[in-house]
């Protein structure tokens, strides 16, 4: 299987939530490790392995083998980092001030899985990160296994790269190598987002997570760029902000066109005719946003492997509460902290209670 891109897999940015928590499940309570030993056994030795990588960024800014590339990320980090708590009143803890070279193109891999004619998630429950639709591996090899498994018995099954996650400050997040040379506005936002996550973290509701912190990223980019006074550095993000919002448009349309086709009263072999269909749909409906977008193909890599329902079935979590949050930032006239206080009211209402001053949210001007 094709490893996949972080600019393919938009809605995977801040995924790999699983295996970090799962280390912390495993220190405070080792009884829970007699069950799915192996898995549990992984996220420790992976998540040990990877804070044993990391060191201060100073340290090594001060080392002369650092390349002058990484030297200019890791200081420009220092200064998003810094922002961050300075400017977005976002934790000012130990979080992104180390840096781990981990030697992989991802820091794990995330597994997703549906039933053939579904596009709802499995779900896999832990005992503080609540019930969650994939499952992490830090080694590559041992997520293709797992997604085997399921795929011998019978469900779509994805793979996908994470190239960043959070522990919801259990442990001080570093600087990784797989994502410290992305463009500017992606690290800024990567760390913007996942600093959120230890803002509010509502368990077991992945969508309000992730429209939470995706509302918290959008408004800092903006205020990062705008401090700067980076104007061309804006127009450069916001177009890729575009095209990211217009791709994963596409894949929430086909995406509802599977559950409207798999709720239709007709025959699986039907079905599974008419689901190829929406695959063939989505692929031309892909080249032709490349078309509008003068030939920039950085969401190849999504269609690599054969898709399935696994594919869409994560998109829009990051995106499906954005307005109710963008709108409630706006009820806190702009100001962070009394939106970040907003959240938390938000957060402890009943889930009816919470679901309905949502949608009354998103549905305000």
């Amino acid at each position: 299987m094709s490893r996949a891109s972080p600019y393919a897999r938009p809605f995977l940015r801040a995924a790999g939530l699983a295996c970090g928590l799962a280390m912390a499940i495993g220190l405070a309570g080792c009884a829970s490790l007699t069950e799915a030993s192996g898995f549990y056994w992984q996220a420790v030795s992976g998540h040990l392995d990877m804070i044993r990588r990391a060191r201060p960024i100073e340290t090594v800014l001060a080392d002369p083998t650092t390349d002058a590339t990484l030297r200019a990320r890791l200081e420009l980090s220092r200064e998003i980092r810094a922002f961050a708590s300075r400017e977005l009143a976002l934790p000012a803890n130990g979080s992104f001030t180390t840096y781990a070279d981990l030697k992989r193109p991802y820091v794990l891999w995330n597994v997703f899985a549906t039933d053939e004619l579904s596009v709802k998630l499995r779900q896999w429950c832990f005992p503080v990160a609540g019930c969650i639709g994939y499952r992490g591996y830090y080694a590559l090899d041992e997520a293709r296994s797992y997604a085997s498994q399921l795929r011998a018995s019978g469900l779509d099954v994805q793979v996908g790269g994470v190239p960043a996650y959070s522990t919801l400050g259990w442990f001080d997040d570093p600087l990784l190598s797989t994502f410290i040379r992305f463009p500017e506005g992606e690290v800024a936002r990567l760390i913007f987002h996942e600093l959120a996550h230890q803002v509010v973290y509502l368990k077991g509701d992945t969508t309000f997570n992730e429209s939470f912190a995706s509302a918290v990223e959008e408004v800092g980019i903006d205020r990062w760029y705008a401090a700067r006074a980076d104007d061309e550095g804006l127009r450069r993000y916001q177009a890729h902000r575009e095209r990211r919002a217009a791709f994963t448009a596409l894949l929430i349309d086909h995406k509802r066109q599977l559950e409207a086709l798999y709720a239709r009263p007709i025959d699986d072999a039907e079905k599974r005719r008419g689901k190829q269909a929406v695959f063939e749909s989505l692929r031309v409906g892909y080249e032709q946003l490349k078309v509008q977008w003068g030939g920039f193909a950085g969401y190849d890599r999504w269609f690599d492997e054969p898709l399935t329902n696994a594919h869409l079935a994560a998109v829009g979590a990051y995106a499906d509460g954005l307005p109710a949050f963008r709108n409630l930032l706006k009820e806190a006239g702009g100001q962070l902290p009394v939106f970040y206080a907003r959240v938390r009211e938000l957060a402890a209402l009943p889930p009816e209670s919470r679901q309905q001053r949502l949608l009354a949210l998103s549905a305000s001007p």
